[in-house]
């Protein structure tokens, strides 16, 4: 059974995806997975282990392809893409990804200007400024700059990736699991980083977690998704007005 909340509905979709139909071999992850996602929410995509959250993420930053179905982004249809057409729309978004994926060979500060070099033209003098402009606006200090993974806590190197996600000004933003390994006043603190961010740079946010504070505090709107298909799409709100095994499970599972 799906819900949709109707009063969302006439907000700017900037995400859609129709029909996805996702399989590996004999092992069918989505059947007909439907959904949009409004400009400037904060969303999320929830399940239990194996229910293909982390999948739907992957398809929608062009790291795999559905068996079938249609994504958009941005207006774009991301499965009719020339690899130049591609390269532009990755450059609209960020993601963080679960463990921060940072470079261990690399200062705070290179990490965070990796694609700022790459794929700008600016001076090394204004790249540096931009990357210690984004280690602030994450709230990490000033002198964290100069500092190696291997020296970073595992809320810093979170923060660390999320700036590298925000060094190009995106307007979308990915976080994969964003509090997973957190201790519970980081977790929080993350949380509100992020809608703080939300509001100020003007993102829109589409999450995977399994962290029922994550999912309560900082979601606008989420997905469940169970036995291959969405259980319901909508808020907290309607979460409480539907009766269903799985959702007992699933929020009893992630209760800590």
């Amino acid at each position: 059974m799906q819900t949709n909340t109707n009063k969302t509905l006439s907000r700017k979709s900037i995400i859609k995806l129709e029909d996805i139909i996702t399989q590996f071999g004999e092992n069918r992850v989505h059947d007909g997975i439907s959904f949009s996602i409004n400009k400037g929410e904060i969303f999320g995509l929830l399940g239990g282990s194996g229910s293909g959250k982390s999948t739907l993420l992957r398809q929608m930053i062009l790291l795999q392809e559905p068996t079938s179905g249609l994504i958009s982004v941005l207006g774009h249809n991301i499965n009719s893409l020339s690899p130049s057409q591609v390269e532009a729309l990755q450059l609209q978004w960020g993601v963080l990804f679960q463990f921060g994926a940072l470079f261990s060979s690399l200062s705070v500060l290179e990490n965070i200007s990796v694609t700022l070099k790459e794929y700008t033209q600016l001076p090394l003098e204004v790249i540096n400024d931009i990357a210690h402009a984004k280690i602030k606006m994450v709230g990490l200090p000033p002198h964290a700059a100069w500092l190696y993974p291997a020296e970073l806590s595992g809320g810093m190197k979170k923060r660390v990736g999320l700036a590298r996600a925000l060094a190009m000004d995106p307007k979308l933003l990915f976080l994969d699991e964003p509090t997973s390994g957190l201790d519970p006043a980081s977790a929080r603190a993350f949380d509100r980083l992020i809608i703080e961010l939300k509001y100020m740079l003007n993102l829109t946010v589409v999450m995977v977690t399994h962290d029922l504070e994550s999912i309560e505090y900082a979601l606008d709107r989420f997905i469940i998704l169970h036995d291959k298909k969405i259980l319901i799409e909508g808020t907290m709100d309607d979460v409480h007005q539907l009766q269903h095994p799985a959702l007992d499970t699933f929020f009893k599972t992630n209760k800590h």
